[in-house]
């Protein structure tokens, strides 16, 4: 097994930078085949622990057709490595961390050694001990937490960082050094996180970051509005979760907050676009990814393959097709070995669907591009539209170290 690798969170939030969705049902387990495969050889089984029900569902969906999808490119599509079948065994963790440690130690006991999934940063903080106290490899999903980044040997994350979100968020100013950053939030746990982060990563860059913090249960929003207005920030940073989204945008437009500074938000999934209602092309979007932002050859077979199983691509479906691509490169050059397979994982250079992927040798962080974006109307809809890709090193976390 590779060196013990000590760590501080640097940020430590599981905040999601994206507005909630409704859940929608998938079954609670499910595997990709079963019994012999017919070569001899056992199956090797992949354990894939996310969120098939739960608030975080439609995410999930997205992260299990982009595996399947992943599964199928990574292995020319025998679903084999090395004449072994792949076999994928779902369940379900409804959002639950306590579910989803149940369902990870169930998978363990029967032998499985690689585990993939974690919708929800919640999740995946749990799992990441379970993984290095079982000498399993587990790769993180969709969850944003920066506190698995670097947790231990055995943790790697197939999606992007909160952190790398906020550098995004900062590159519609230029250098944070003496710029006004205030976060536009709503008092919860949620809202606190995204202070929290932006707090880190700008204030730490110079700024200086001041949280408004919105009541909850508040419904007239026109009066926070017209307080982030009067602040005369150069960056007012949108971190909103619920029913009150629509009214809290047509406020903000209202009260002339669009017009005064820059606003910027996370790009979520295309089924929340119309919550930013008129002013949605007004806002500058921070985005890890839309179908949009990439034309390459793997992100055309990544496409090709999930709608042809009569998918769509979303946000979070390449955070599955390169969760399987990292699987499928582990068992090739570590078989059995977990030691080998964590060794073979750590500095890999390959191309994924957003460009050129690198899995940082230091703390397993997965330096990527990120996207800048705005929101068009065409034909009466809203369309996502690339303004600048950034490159992987200019959003890179610093290495996370003790």
């Amino acid at each position: 097994m590779s060196r013990p690798r000590p760590r501080t969170a640097v940020l430590a939030t599981g905040a999601a930078l994206a507005l909630s969705v409704a859940a929608c049902g998938s079954p609670t387990a499910t595997s990709s085949g079963s019994g012999d495969d017919g070569g001899g050889e056992s199956p090797v089984q992949v354990g894939l622990v996310y969120s098939a029900s739960g608030p975080l569902a439609t995410y999930g969906e997205q992260y299990l057709q982009g595996f399947q999808a992943g599964l199928d490119y990574a292995t020319d599509g025998t679903g084999e490595v090395d004449g072994r079948r792949v076999e994928v065994v779902e369940r379900d963790d409804a959002g639950d961390p306590a579910k989803a440690v149940a369902e990870a130690t169930d998978l363990i006991g029967q032998g499985v050694q690689v585990l993939a999934g974690s919708t929800a940063s919640g999740v995946a903080t749990q799992v990441a001990p379970l993984a290095e106290q079982n000498d399993v490899l587990f790769i993180s999903g969709s969850a944003a937490t920066d506190a698995i980044t670097g947790v231990n040997d055995n943790t790697f994350r197939s999606g992007r960082q909160t952190y790398q979100d906020i550098l995004t968020a900062q590159s519609f100013i230029g250098d944070a050094q003496g710029k006004d950053v205030l976060v536009f939030a709503q008092d919860s746990a949620f809202g606190q996180a995204n202070v929290a982060a932006v707090t880190a990563v700008l204030g730490g860059g110079g700024a200086t970051v001041t949280p408004l913090l919105v009541p909850a249960s508040a419904t007239d929003l026109t009066p926070f509005a017209s307080q982030a207005r009067d602040a005369g920030a150069d960056l007012v940073f949108v971190a909103w979760a619920g029913e009150t989204a629509p009214a809290m945008w047509q406020a903000m437009g209202q009260q002339g907050v669009l017009d005064s500074t820059t606003v910027v938000t996370g790009l979520d999934i295309r089924a929340s676009y119309a919550t930013y209602g008129a002013q949605a092309t007004q806002i500058d979007y921070l985005s890890h990814y839309f179908p949009e932002a990439v034309d390459n050859e793997v992100s055309q077979a990544m496409t090709e393959r999930v709608e042809a199983d009569g998918g769509q691509i979303d946000l979070f479906t390449p955070d599955g097709f390169t969760a399987a691509q990292m699987v499928v490169h582990a068992l090739q050059e570590g078989g059995d070995d977990v030691g080998a397979m964590v060794d073979s994982l750590e500095g890999w250079t390959f191309d994924g669907v957003k460009g050129e992927l690198t899995i940082r040798e230091e703390d397993h962080a997965l330096l990527q591009p990120m996207f800048q974006a705005r929101l068009e109307e065409r034909d009466g809809e809203l369309v996502p539209v690339l303004v600048d890709t950034l490159d992987p090193e200019s959003v890179a976390p610093p290495v996370a170290t003790s």
